[in-house]
């Protein structure tokens, strides 16, 4: 079973916080041939949609904070922005964004883990959030690495409820009996100055032909298409502006 739709609990939006929105439209055009459409109104300040194949699956921003790094941002879905917000608190995170609409689409949160790893939070309004899950050029899967995968455990089956899914040294959340996401330790990472975070990956059809134009277009492969053992095809890359994002088989989720 998988998620193919916005589910409270579950990851239902990802969007990328960039240094330079249109070359980074460039760039994921070029990777996944995304159609890239900027929002009319002023007061969105470029905000920029992703769609494949006309289904809208991921977004890009202007960075809008003094030293913030160009990252995807994971978003994840809930009923009530307010109540998960103040639940945040209780458990030891922190409330970064308060809740807030947006416009009549939603009401979003940002919020910090004990560790520090940032995600937001969707309430939906008129936008239920990605029109595409869990196929080729959309969001797949997610994976928090983090330092004390103890704490990350108690804090997030206590916010959203999630299962936790044990195979050897990786853990995988999950809700409703689908799994959706992993967990490895930060220390496990290839270098040392890596902070606690969410990486998105996206299912593609063919992952070597997606690392290869990800690398031609001007990004970097941090890790070259691999098989996971019992699990997927994988790889990781960051692209020109530094954002890191991981990609993996269709069809593999969980």
């Amino acid at each position: 079973m998988k998620i193919t739709e916005p589910t409270p609990g579950a990851p239902c939006w990802v969007e990328l916080g960039t240094s330079d929105v249109a070359s980074a439209a460039v760039y994921y055009r070029q990777v996944f041939g995304w159609h890239a459409e900027v929002e009319p109104r002023v007061e969105a300040g470029g905000y920029t949609l992703f769609s494949a194949g006309g289904a809208k699956v991921a977004a890009a921003t202007a960075l809008y904070a003094p030293g913030q790094q160009t990252a995807w941002t994971v978003t994840f879905a809930t009923r009530d922005a307010e109540a998960l917000a103040a639940s945040v608190t209780e458990a030891g995170g922190k409330v970064l964004v308060a809740p807030r609409d947006v416009h009549d689409l939603g009401r979003f949160a940002v919020l910090a883990d004990p560790a520090g790893a940032v995600l937001a939070l969707w309430q939906a309004g008129s936008f239920a959030g990605a029109e595409l899950l869990n196929a080729p050029g959309s969001l797949g899967w997610v994976e928090l690495a983090t330092d004390d995968a103890e704490a990350a455990v108690s804090f997030y089956t206590r916010i959203f409820g999630w299962t936790v899914r044990s195979h050897g040294t990786y853990a995988q959340w999950g809700i409703g009996g689908a799994d959706f996401g992993g967990m490895s330790t930060a220390q496990a990472r290839d270098r040392e100055d890596v902070r606690p975070h969410w990486l998105p990956y996206f299912a593609v059809e063919s992952v070597d032909g997606t690392a290869a134009r990800a690398a031609e277009s001007g990004g970097m492969l941090l890790m070259a298409p691999t098989d996971v053992p019992d699990g997927p095809r994988i790889a990781m890359v960051r692209d020109p502006q530094g954002a890191v994002f991981g990609i993996h088989q269709a069809g593999t989720e969980g």
